[in-house]
């Protein structure tokens, strides 16, 4: 296959979650063996009924300054916020030299663009006449709006709510973007908070593990919740003739398909999961033997993992593979992107972590993922997201460019 149009070079990226409150610390966490360990919510744990562990942002976060021109935004446009800002200090980019470019905004969410106004609910409910501060915050916390209005930029500016792959397809309406001229620079990427509605809908669903999750273990009970960040500065291929930059690695392709084949169960011969991977290797001139590895979407839950050994074994016998997830939770609308800045950055590193929470091979997927840390023999990944309603979208990453 031959591509026919050029990547997108990558030359910032920022990334907050459980495993760290930036990068750097996230990469030590994947690689020092130790996966955080889940715990039950404590930002809203007196409302529970019942309490499952989950990944949650560390509180020390929120003493930070989230340098915002409004302080009541949420949680969601705190984390966009402030991934968006490691990303930017990496590329080197300053709110002044941003003045002059166009810079585009896309954000994956699905939570963060959820009505959670529970607390005004509840007072609402007691005949009483509660502030509208918790509107007002719904109002004014559009993540990518509120990234376009603290940096003050004037491109396009997009927010994607396409459950769990809103992030992935984030980064591809991105790299689209840049292709068709529309920007100098696109700002990509995805954030989500833990809300107690999305913790108590996973619930109901019986796809939650109430122990740390497992992802392709044999005794897989399901997923952990999680939530945070992760941002992208991408810029054109042909940026570094004109500006001096370190490049983090290059988003090469992308492809995204829905299956509809249930509400909430991928196709259980991942029919659309391989569309996606078949459309983003071909936008990218890719071949399945020039993949080194694959971040699956990897949620522990007994029908994603098997779906996707399922395509992996059909695809790419032999590549290796990994989750994140035991690392850092499902984290949602912002998986894909924390995901796929985690695939870059483990690229450059020439490495992979062993796969958290994998300890016994289960017969029925006939594969297992990466057990202990292994060295890369190649420059290119996939980074893949699987979503309710039959979503599928896939990123092809790379080390180096064409």
């Amino acid at each position: 296959m031959k591509r026919t149009v050029l990547p997108a070079r990558v030359t910032g990226m920022g990334c907050i979650c459980a495993a760290g409150q930036n990068l750097s610390r996230c990469l030590s966490t994947l690689f020092e063996g130790k996966a955080p360990n889940p715990s039950p919510p404590r930002r809203f744990s007196k409302r529970l009924s019942r309490r499952f562990p989950v990944f949650e942002v560390p509180a020390s976060f929120f003493k930070q300054q989230f340098f915002s021109k409004n302080d009541n935004i949420s949680i969601t446009a705190r984390f966009a916020l402030a991934a968006v800002k490691e990303a930017l200090n990496d590329a080197g980019y300053s709110i002044k030299a941003l003045s002059s470019k166009r810079v585009g905004v896309c954000v994956g969410t699905t939570t963060g663009a959820a009505l959670n106004f529970l607390s005004f609910y509840h007072e609402y409910k007691k005949g009483n006449h509660p502030p509208l501060t918790s509107i007002k915050r719904y109002l004014v916390s559009n993540p990518a709006l509120v990234i376009k209005d603290v940096f003050e930029l004037d491109g396009p500016c997009q927010t994607v709510v396409n459950a769990c792959s809103s992030a992935t397809d984030a980064i591809g309406i991105g790299l689209s973007w840049l292709q068709a001229g529309l920007c100098d620079i696109v700002i990509a990427g995805g954030a989500d908070e833990l809300t107690p509605i999305a913790y108590n809908g996973f619930i109901s669903l019986m796809i939650t593990d109430d122990q740390p999750s497992k992802p392709f273990d044999r005794n897989r009970k399901g997923l952990n919740l999680g939530e945070g960040a992760a941002m992208m500065v991408l810029e054109p291929y042909e940026v570094g003739q004109s500006r001096i930059t370190k490049t983090r690695g290059y988003v090469l392709g992308y492809g995204s398909s829905c299956d509809a084949y249930h509400h909430t169960a991928p196709h259980p011969y991942g029919v659309g999961l391989k569309q996606a991977i078949v459309e983003a290797l071909a936008y990218s001139g890719k071949k399945p033997k020039d993949i080194s590895f694959i971040n699956t979407h990897g949620t522990g839950t007994l029908d994603n993992d098997k779906v996707e050994c399922y395509v992996i074994r059909d695809m790419f016998p032999g590549t290796p593979f990994i989750s994140t997830k035991g690392y850092t939770g499902h984290a949602l609308g912002a998986a894909g992107a924390i995901e796929a800045v985690l695939t870059i950055a483990c690229m450059e590193l020439g490495k992979i972590p062993r796969s958290a929470g994998f300890k016994n091979s289960d017969p029925e997927l006939k594969i297992s993922p990466v057990e202990e840390p292994t060295n890369l023999t190649g420059k290119i990944a996939l980074s893949q997201s699987l979503a309710f309603g039959g979503n599928n979208s896939v990123l092809v990453v790379s080390r180096e460019g064409l």
